[in-house]
């Protein structure tokens, strides 16, 4: 008799498929389910991560570019903040200079890490 599922004659007496091989087909199918889950969460992981660094990013530059549209000042305003970010701004003269260029630094803090921006303002 041939099996056309599997491919193979069946000896005398042999019924089909044992408990045996059943398992073990059993336990690489789950083995192999688990990698594509794990896989599958670690790739999550890393795309909630990577979207926080960009958000984190692109606030830095809006408030870099937010401040350059302000009036020169010692202290600017900040954008707007989204839930779970927070914005610092910290303003420096630049040494032996007549005090018409500042270093802007932008911190933008989030779960799990900071982004720093740094840029320079003249005063025109």
């Amino acid at each position: 008799m041939i099996n056309l599922l599997r491919g193979r004659e069946f000896k005398s007496g042999e019924k089909g498929a044992t408990l045996v091989e059943s398992l073990v087909a059993v336990a690489i199918a789950g083995m192999a389910i688990t990698a594509l889950l794990a896989a599958l969460s670690t790739g999550s992981i890393a795309v909630r991560k990577a979207d926080k660094q960009v958000t984190s990013q692109n606030l830095a530059r809006t408030q870099i570019e937010y401040i350059k549209g302000q009036p020169y000042s010692v202290s600017y305003s900040k954008i707007s903040e989204p839930a779970g970010y927070s914005i610092g701004i910290a303003t420096s003269g630049i040494g032996n200079r007549d005090g018409n260029i500042q270093r802007i630094s932008v911190t933008v803090s989030y779960e799990g890490g900071n982004y720093i921006l740094e840029d320079f303002k003249v005063n025109r």
